[in-house]
């Protein structure tokens, strides 16, 4: 977990170096320090820098909810086009389930903490749609980026391989939960998991394909 967090903070970090602040630039920064932080919350959740296991807890399932809706924005600002009514449904479930997770009472628990790992969950009425939301925002964002692909031959290339990152987490988290269901309890921790591939594509392959201008050191 901590690796990971290095790893994907490191990016964040690489990114505002290498290349100059826009859209598309802003967005992934955004993604990786998202990401990184639900790996910080992991890796936090016995309690540490003055926040309890369940501040942790929150931290982590707040910065995992605001993913969908980011990775829809990027795949649109690649594609420079822009779908509102889109859009603003995205950023207002992941802001719902921000201040769900944030407020409600009991909605995410530490489940454990051991020695050598440590798991937290969500629980409530909410969190049992959780899934539906999860796995719904991201089969748009793959089917919007897929289309777009096909109408946006310019941009098409950075699209495709926004579409590569995406199943490298959703395809072998799909994988673990069809073989074991009981890891449908572990679904966020093994999705941004595998999401540091996700992390790696963004940087190494979508922002150069997009065309972000470089800064020259």
């Amino acid at each position: 977990m901590l690796a990971t967090f290095a790893l994907e903070f490191g990016l964040a970090f690489y990114v505002i170096w290498r290349y100059k602040m826009n859209i598309i630039s802003r967005l992934v920064f955004i993604l990786l320090v998202c990401l990184g932080l639900f790996q910080l919350a992991e890796y936090m959740i016995c309690g540490g820098l003055g926040l309890t296991g369940i501040e942790w807890a929150r931290v982590g399932y707040m910065s995992i909810s605001l993913l969908p809706a980011l990775g829809i924005h990027l795949i649109m600002a690649i594609a420079n086009k822009i779908n509102w009514p889109l859009l603003l449904a995205a950023y207002g479930t992941a802001v719902a389930y921000m201040l769900y997770f944030l407020l409600g009472p009991g909605t995410v628990i530490a489940q454990e903490c051991a020695p050598n790992y440590a798991v937290f969950s969500a629980h409530g009425f909410g969190a049992l749609l959780y899934g539906f939301y999860y796995y719904g925002w991201l089969l748009v964002a793959v089917g919007l980026a897929t289309y777009l692909a096909r109408i946006k031959p310019k941009n098409a290339r950075a699209l495709r391989w926004t579409v590569i990152g995406y199943a490298t987490f959703i395809i072998p988290t799909t994988i673990a939960n069809i073989i074991d269901p009981r890891t449908l309890a572990a679904i966020p921790s093994i999705m941004c998991g595998f999401a540091v591939l996700l992390a790696i594509i963004l940087v190494w392959q979508v922002l150069p394909l997009s065309r972000v201008p470089r800064i020259k050191h």
